[in-house]
């Protein structure tokens, strides 16, 4: 039995020729995973087995965001090559949607701090913490990330932070970071943490605006919980 190969296919199951005819939005996501992947197994249409990954992910394109490079190449078919190729399409869609969200350079509210940095760390699998430098108008002047951490914890040292602080004039911070566990409530290591920063800032006249825990989809704002 030879693999099935998209060439193979009746031209209408084709998902590369139904993309050029149809457009991108008439795939499903199983077919435009397969276009990445390109051929199956000798058992599997590159479809069939795009549908064995997604299920992986619980058929969530959030989850499938998080699936690692390791996990991909235990899937029967799925070499290093297919593997890498559908991470980088993943990493690609996730700087896009970075790229849309920095269009509003403003950060007024914790809203704000979600929309801008959820595209960056909310699938991740390990933590990071993550800077804002403000200016007086709450213009976004730069973001950095800090520390990267495991599963449930990262390092944040106060001197990188306000060495960036300093180095993009910034006048107020917001900090940020991530829960894998997708528990957006404070530790108390952070909680410490954050009144260490406040009080350091007091020092260079630099204000800590918020700390923003991004855990899935929900997040915890210090400032709308009176933590800061």
């Amino acid at each position: 039995m030879q693999t099935l190969k998209l060439k193979d296919w009746n031209i209408d199951d084709r998902p590369r020729e139904k993309f050029l005819l149809k457009g991108a939005a008439a795939l499903s996501d199983a077919e435009l995973i397969a276009i990445l992947l390109r051929s199956g197994t000798r058992e599997q249409t590159a479809v069939d087995l795009a549908k064995h990954i997604l299920a992986m992910a619980g058929n969530n394109l959030q989850n499938l965001g998080r699936i690692r490079l390791k996990q991909l190449r235990s899937i029967k078919g799925v070499g290093q090559t297919k593997a890498v190729s559908l991470l980088a399409a993943l990493e690609l869609g996730r700087r896009k949607s970075a790229a849309a969200a920095a269009k509003s350079t403003r950060i007024v509210n914790s809203p704000d701090v979600q929309r801008v940095m959820s595209p960056l760390i909310n699938d991740l699998t390990h933590e990071e913490f993550w800077v804002l430098a403000l200016n007086n108008g709450n213009r976004l002047l730069a973001k950095q990330k800090i520390g990267h951490g495991g599963v449930s914890s990262t390092v944040a040292d106060p001197k990188i932070i306000f060495k960036f602080a300093l180095e993009n004039l910034a006048t107020q911070l917001v900090l940020v970071h991530n829960h894998p566990s997708e528990n957006c409530f404070p530790s108390r290591s952070d909680k410490e943490l954050t009144a260490q920063l406040k009080e350091a800032g007091k020092l260079l006249s630099i204000n800590i605006l918020d700390h923003v825990i991004i855990a899935g989809d929900e997040y915890f704002s210090f400032k709308e919980h009176d933590l800061l």
